[in-house]
């Protein structure tokens, strides 16, 4: 089994409204600020079962204005609407890049 490349890179491009994870294999994805404020990992988007998730919308212009690590594991995402409850574990983020 192949391992997964690691994330070596988060790049919070605030001009694209884009993170840019870059891999140690050298790929790279792109996610839209949108879609990580709108698919974020937490209770209040996803719910805490299955079928309580919820849709999220007007998030067109939301900004990132901190990141933190969380171990090796994942990264909290802070945005520019308060939202600050999601920690995007690195299999999620790689899963978010390559959904588009």
């Amino acid at each position: 089994m192949t391992p997964r490349a690691w994330p070596s890179k988060l790049d919070f491009n605030s001009a694209q409204r884009a993170l840019i994870v870059t891999y140690d294999d050298g790929s790279a994805q792109t996610i839209a600020f949108r879609t990580l404020r709108t698919e974020s990992p937490s209770a209040e988007v996803q719910g805490h079962g299955p079928g309580q998730k919820k849709t999220v919308t007007g998030k067109d212009k939301v900004g990132v204005t901190a990141a933190n690590l969380i171990g090796r594991y994942a990264v909290q995402i802070v945005f520019d609407d308060g939202h600050d409850s999601g920690i995007f574990s690195w299999d999620y983020l790689r899963e978010l890049g390559e959904r588009g």
